[in-house]
C-alpha cells in the first residue's frame, strides 16, 4: 500500500514541526484564526493520527509517548525567555494527541493489509509453484 511509503516520514516531520513551534521564540509562532488552544489539540490530534497509522502494531505506546512528550515538549518552553509552560496546555496536547491516536486506531480497522494481521511482502520465487 502506497500509504505506508509516505507516513513515517510525515509524521516525523510534523513531530519535529510541532517542536519547533512551541519552543521557538513566540515571533515564529504562526497565526491562525482560531483560538491557541484549538491549534494546540488539532496538532497534536494530526500528528497522533498519523503516528497511529504509521505504526499500528504500537498504537498504546504512541499514546503513552505522545502524552508524556506533550508535557516535555511544554517544559521545554522554559528554554525560551519569551514563552512560558503550562500544565494546561499540556493537557490540551494530550487530550488532542488521544483523540488522534484512537482515530488512527480507528482507520486501521478499515485497512485491510493491518485489519487482518498482514503485512505485504514480496513474492519471492520460491512461493510459486512450477
Amino acid at each position: 500500500m502506497i500509504i505506508n511509503k509516505f507516513v513515517k516520514p510525515i509524521a516525523w516531520c510534523l513531530l519535529g514541526g510541532i517542536i519547533f513551534v512551541t519552543v521557538s521564540p513566540i515571533g515564529l509562532r504562526p497565526h491562525t484564526i482560531t483560538t491557541v488552544n484549538i491549534d494546540r489539540a488539532l496538532a497534536y490530534l494530526l500528528v497522533g493520527l498519523v503516528f497511529a497509522v504509521a505504526y499500528p502494531k504500537h498504537w498504546m505506546r504512541i499514546a503513552l509517548l505522545l502524552i508524556v512528550g506533550a508535557v516535555a515538549i511544554e517544559y521545554m518552553q522554559y528554554l525560551s525567555p519569551t514563552r512560558h509552560a503550562r500544565l494546561h496546555d499540556a493537557a490540551v496536547k494530550a487530550v488532542g494527541a488521544s483523540f488522534g491516536v484512537m482515530a488512527g486506531c480507528l482507520f486501521n480497522r478499515f485497512r485491510p493489509d493491518v485489519a487482518e494481521g498482514r503485512t505485504r511482502r514480496p513474492v519471492l520465487a520460491s512461493d510459486t509453484l512450477d
